[in-house]
Formats: C-alpha cells, sequence, structure tokens
C-alpha cells in the first residue's frame, strides 16, 4: 500500500486528488487530508435542499460534490478525512468493516471503544463521530470517510438545512444524527494533527507500509485542472442533480405571493406565481424574464433589478421575491 502526503486544504483540488490518485496509480493507496471550512455533497443529492443557502453565502463557504454517494456533510480544520484507493472486487462494495477496521484498532490502542453502526457510521456510545461513504471508479473502489476531532459544532448545524423549505425530487436526503467530536474521549490532549501523524503511524505499520509519494509539479498542475473542470464549477457543485422542483410561500405587505419552480440541470425551465397580490400587468409576463436562467440568488437577483417588480407584484420588492424564490 502506498501512502500520499499533502497538506493542501482547498476542498476543490482534495477531491480532484482523489480522482487523480484513482486513475494514476496502480496500487492500493491511503490518504489523510484536510479541508477547511466547507460543505461535501452527496453524488445523488440535491444541494439546494442540504445547505442553509444564506449561511453558505454570508460565510463563503465553498460547497463540493463529492464523486460517492451518502449525505451532506460539514468539514472544517478539525475534520480528518481518510481515504482509501483498493482494486474493485464486487465483494468488498459496501463493505464498510473492511476500511474503517484500521481506524477502529487504532483508536482502540488509545482505549477507546468505537464500533460500526448501521451502514456506514463510527460511533462511541451510540454518538457518530464518523461517517463513510464509497464509489466504484473502473476497476477501483474509492472508500472515503470524515472523522470529527475538533469541528466548530455552532458551524456545522447552522451550515446545513434544518428547515422546512420544501423540494420535490428523487435526491438522497441526509438523516440529521447525534453527533460528537472526537477529540473529546481522549484521555490525554492531543491535536487533530497530532491524531493524524498517530493515525499514518498506525496504518503504515499495519500494512507494511514503507512508500510514500509526495506529488510533483506536473501531479499539481493535472490536479489544478482536474478541479477546475470537475469539483470546483458550478455545474457539478449545483447543476448536476437533473430535475426538481421548489414550492414556497410567503406573506408581505402587499400580499401573498406563493412561488412554484421547476429546475432543470440547474436552469429555470418554468415557474409560477400565485397569490392574492395586485397587478398592473399580466404575471405570465413577469415569470417568462425567469425561464432559462440558471436557479441561483446572483442570477435571479439581476432579473428583478432589470424589471419593475410594481408593475406585477403591488407593494412586493426584489428582496420578497427572493424570499419566496429560495
Amino acid at each position: 500500500m502506498l501512502f500520499i502526503e499533502h497538506y493542501n486544504t482547498n476542498p476543490y483540488i482534495n477531491h480532484a486528488i482523489e480522482e487523480y490518485v484513482m486513475d494514476k496509480f496502480h496500487e492500493e493507496c491511503f490518504m489523510l487530508w484536510r479541508n477547511r471550512p466547507c460543505i461535501l455533497i452527496g453524488k445523488n443529492q440535491n444541494t439546494m435542499a442540504e445547505i442553509n443557502v444564506d449561511y453558505v453565502k454570508k460565510h463563503n463557504l465553498p460547497v463540493v460534490r463529492r464523486m460517492s454517494g451518502g449525505g451532506a456533510i460539514f468539514n472544517d480544520l478539525g475534520t480528518l478525512n481518510f481515504t482509501f484507493i483498493a482494486m474493485n472486487d464486487d465483494n468488498i462494495f459496501a463493505d464498510f468493516g473492511r476500511f474503517t477496521e484500521p481506524i477502529m484498532r487504532a483508536l482502540k490502542n488509545l482505549h477507546i471503544g468505537v464500533e460500526l453502526s448501521g451502514r456506514n457510521d463510527l460511533v462511541i456510545n451510540g454518538r457518530k463521530f464518523c461517517g463513510n461513504s464509497q464509489c466504484k471508479h473502473g476497476n477501483k473502489i474509492l472508500h472515503h470517510g470524515s472523522i470529527l476531532f475538533s469541528v466548530d459544532m455552532e458551524n456545522l448545524n447552522r451550515s446545513l438545512n434544518a428547515s422546512s423549505i420544501k423540494f420535490s425530487d428523487k435526491s438522497v436526503k441526509s438523516v440529521k444524527s447525534r453527533v460528537v467530536n472526537l477529540g473529546e474521549y481522549f484521555k490525554e490532549p492531543m491535536t487533530v494533527i497530532d491524531f493524524k501523524n498517530f493515525l499514518i503511524k498506525s496504518i503504515m505499520e499495519e500494512h507494511k507500509c514503507s512508500k510514500v509519494y509526495r506529488f510533483s509539479r506536473d501531479d499539481w498542475k493535472r490536479i489544478k485542472k482536474i478541479s477546475d473542470d470537475r469539483y470546483a464549477s458550478w455545474q457539478w457543485n449545483y447543476g448536476n442533480f437533473k430535475k426538481f422542483n421548489y414550492s414556497n410561500e410567503k406573506k408581505f405587505k402587499g400580499g401573498i405571493v406563493q412561488a412554484d419552480i421547476n429546475v432543470y440541470k440547474g436552469v429555470i425551465d418554468y415557474i409560477k406565481f400565485f397569490g392574492d397580490f395586485f397587478s398592473k400587468r399580466e404575471i405570465d409576463e413577469f415569470e417568462k424574464q425567469f425561464i432559462g436562467v440558471r436557479y441561483d440568488k446572483g442570477e435571479v437577483l439581476k432579473v428583478l433589478e432589470s424589471v419593475n417588480i410594481e408593475m406585477y407584484m403591488h407593494s412586493i420588492n426584489a428582496e420578497n421575491i427572493m424570499e419566496v424564490m429560495f
């Protein structure tokens, strides 16, 4: 097994690294890595249904879609992510135990009792500290997990969507669970970097691994291209989910406004406004302005700033409509 060492904390780049390693090497590999604050979305999820859009925008949190399934998670520098890449064998796909056992054995050496719970979670006393997911890629299988070590729990809870926003789609919804920081269970104080170094040593000894690979300048150039083309792109992170419907209703000074929106590949292909508001002109003229527009706050705001909203909805302003549409 080859240990790949890097210290990158850009989440777009880190996911490009996984794809690059899957394609480049013909032996089993593992990595330990961290992200600066961000949200990671499962491959089959509707991004807009999983994140707290206002909080994400306010705090400039990158949102990155993984190549693997599973639910949405928050990462910061208090999270330690691990990746194992192995040759594909139908008997090991969804065998989370095979890849989490090295982590569990290492923790037991620190006298911390953990177990694999349900489908893909590592827990302590029934509280989750690590989620795991997998995907197949050619003749390889990628398994990665995120260990909450000293994560900012307030940011974690506020960045993920806990509202009653109504989305109708076929995406995988994240399951809320009781989570805890692993670092709380250490008898002797340890930083996330100390823990990372401990895991590296433990896994390398267990797998009799003596080979360490560090990326060359050419490697980084190729990784950056993968990131730019896929993981840092709006289309991959927000527009990749094919189709969903969003409905919402709000009451304002000018009356009740209800929006019913269909989004296909990240673009509005149908929108209808209903309500008891008054209008001087036909509302369908207003609705047509949004067709073909990216379902993104910035793009929608441009539309609202280009039309005279008062002609279509008396005493309703752009901020009100944004509240309904998002």
